[in-house]
């Protein structure tokens, strides 16, 4: 070998290596995102009693920070793709940094409700931005489908560290600390992102679609808060109805604007191409069982079964468990089987592990590892191959200077998809029915898929 070969082949490992660390910085920081969405969940009640907060309160201060999360998404991808996606990723994480400060120093409702909401505008900043990034990290097809194929699974890994560690460090320190883990992330990210990542080119050529990102925004926005208050309201009061309907009004006014903008904000033929919308709907319905299964189960354990914090946590430890090795798992599976089957494969496990917790998982009298362990297991070994499969299909064939809209659609299905089907499914009129309907949506999405692939 001669020493211009060596020299070939320590370029190569060192730039291997450096496309592993960037993927890393950008990996950690878009599960820090979910994160930060489900790490409220466990600490509200205490949230609650030391604020002086009603019900009311609590569930808007639990959809603050996904709100404007999920409305600005769009304009976030287009954004990056627009002025750059480092840029954007440096700005969006310069105000969710701040936003982060600020939260654990509320002396309010009304301030924690307001750094929550910035929170949740950097971090649709952020989300799009770095998959724009992640693209320019990973040139070739193969590398970004592979790439692609483990960023699937971070958010619900990003959604189970939160309930976990929220549970923890509520117990062991004050709520408060739960947002020193957004604040580390983002401030370390920020240092290294000059070093790490590539300076992707903005498209200068590219302009804004303002009045289809004000539509989008105000749309997503007003709906989400109609679907959230019927926690609370019943369907035909004036608080959920007039949000419901204005945002559904802004919606249909958005899609008629893109259907004439010059550059618009999603140009249609972007959810045209049926593998992709199956995708989306494999996301938001993942995303929908594993925030539910979250959701209902914290409560029973703390309400019917009288269990702490910190035991309600240990409960999910297999959950996250099986949630890693599944997502270990997805991308030698998806290069063997294909992006199809896995996503197919994946959501008829995670629909058999909501049907075993809809049957068993709600009896106080039953024990853990008969009742509730199996369904733990098979639930986020589903999720984790079903996102990532999906994540895959989604991203299939988008051009290079469209991966911040890419991204914008891919995170909104992940964030309005929970808030979607949580309102419904909760309407049903009982948790054992929410899970076994979303099961079934689960089981009824993998033979669509299954059969799409055919």
């Amino acid at each position: 070998m001669t020493t211009g070969d060596v020299t070939g082949a320590e370029n190569t490992e060192a730039t291997a290596a450096h496309r592993r660390s960037a993927f890393v910085l950008l990996g950690s920081v878009q599960a820090t995102l979910i994160f930060t969405l489900a790490a409220i969940v466990v600490p509200l009640p205490h949230i609650g009693r030391e604020l002086g907060a009603q019900r009311g309160d609590l569930l808007l201060l639990s959809a603050a920070y996904g709100l404007p999360f999920a409305g600005l998404l769009l304009l976030g991808g287009r954004l990056a793709d627009r002025y750059g996606g480092r840029r954007t990723l440096t700005a969006g994480l310069a105000l969710f940094a701040a936003a982060s400060a600020a939260a654990p120093l509320a002396s309010g409702l009304g301030a924690l409700l307001t750094a929550r909401f910035a929170q949740g505008a950097g971090a649709a900043l952020v989300a799009p931005a770095a998959m724009a990034v992640l693209r320019a990290v990973h040139v070739s097809p193969a590398a970004y489908g592979r790439a692609m194929a483990t960023w699937g699974g971070l958010s619900v890994l990003g959604a189970t560290a939160g309930n976990l560690l929220s549970g923890v460090i509520t117990a062991a320190l004050s709520w408060r600390w739960t947002f020193a883990v957004p604040l580390v992330v983002a401030l370390a990210a920020l240092a290294l992102a000059p070093r790490l990542l590539p300076d992707t080119a903005p498209d200068r050529g590219r302009t804004l679609d303002l009045p289809g990102a004000l539509l989008a925004t105000a749309g997503i926005t007003l709906a989400s808060y109609g679907l959230v208050v019927t926690d609370d309201r019943p369907w035909t009061s004036a608080n959920v109805l007039a949000p419901l309907l204005g945002g559904a009004a802004l919606l249909v006014a958005f899609w008629s604007v893109e259907q004439r903008a010059r550059d618009p904000l999603l140009p249609p033929r972007f959810l045209l191409v049926r593998r992709r919308v199956l995708a989306l709907a494999a996301i938001a319905l993942s995303a929908c069982a594993t925030a539910l299964t979250f959701v209902v189960l914290s409560l029973h354990l703390q309400e019917a079964r009288n269990w702490s914090e910190l035991r309600v946590s240990a409960a999910f430890v297999p959950f996250a468990v099986a949630l890693l090795a599944s997502g270990r798992a997805a991308a030698p599976l998806i290069g063997r089987y294909g992006a199809t089957a896995v996503t197919a494969a994946g959501l008829g496990a995670g629909a058999a592990g909501l049907v075993l917790l809809a049957c068993t998982g709600l009896d106080a009298q039953a024990p853990y590892a008969y009742a509730l362990l199996p369904g733990l297991v098979l639930l986020p070994a589903g999720a984790a191959a079903s996102f990532a499969g999906a994540a895959v299909l989604a991203s299939e064939g988008v051009p290079r200077r469209e991966s911040g809209l890419a991204g914008g659609v891919l995170n909104t299905a992940m964030e309005c998809g929970p808030t979607v089907l949580f309102a419904v499914l909760l309407s049903l009129g009982g948790d054992a029915s929410s899970l076994a309907a979303t099961g079934a949506a689960l089981a009824a999405a993998a033979v669509v898929i299954h059969r799409a692939g055919r």
